[in-house]
């Protein structure tokens, strides 16, 4: 069963910009958001694609996660039948210290919002972290996309 291995964090400043190999447009919708299972389709430049994803474990840092890359045409289709509210994101893709760090730069509803995540080989691996990278979230579900669509980062008091 694949597995995604991850932890998450705020972001204090601008510096991933310049550090980033890469950046993407994303904007994703739900079919499902219940809590501890999701579907979710998103389309990532110019790609489609559709994910499943179960319940994380008590830390927060590992679930169920499966993802497949479907036609550009099916994914603007499905997000039809998505939940209201929508993801609206560039995602920067830093690469430090043998990882790489997935920079999420939220627009939109979630405007001022921006979070970094780091895939892990398992949970005790150690990472280092780049200065930009403050505060661990990892666990908090009001800054998982499927919450974020339900309750915006700019509705928050």
């Amino acid at each position: 069963m694949p597995q995604e291995i991850e932890r998450k964090f705020l972001v204090t400043d601008e510096s991933y910009r310049r550090m980033a190999h890469k950046k993407s447009r994303i904007e994703q919708g739900y079919i499902c958001s219940a809590r501890g299972k999701t579907v979710r389709i998103r389309i990532r430049d110019d790609k489609g694609y559709i994910t499943i994803k179960g319940p994380s474990n008590a830390s927060g840092t590992s679930r169920y996660e499966w993802e497949q890359e479907i036609p550009l045409n099916d994914a603007e289709e499905l997000m039809a039948l998505c939940e209201p509210g929508r993801i609206e994101k560039v995602r920067y893709l830093v690469d430090f210290s043998g990882h790489t760090f997935e920079v999420d730069e939220f627009h939109g509803e979630n405007e001022g919002l921006t979070v970094a995540e780091v895939e892990l080989g398992s949970e005790a691996e150690a990472v280092e972290l780049p200065a930009f990278i403050g505060e661990e979230v990892t666990g908090q579900t009001k800054y998982y996309n499927s919450f974020l669509m339900k309750q915006p980062y700019t509705m928050w008091e």
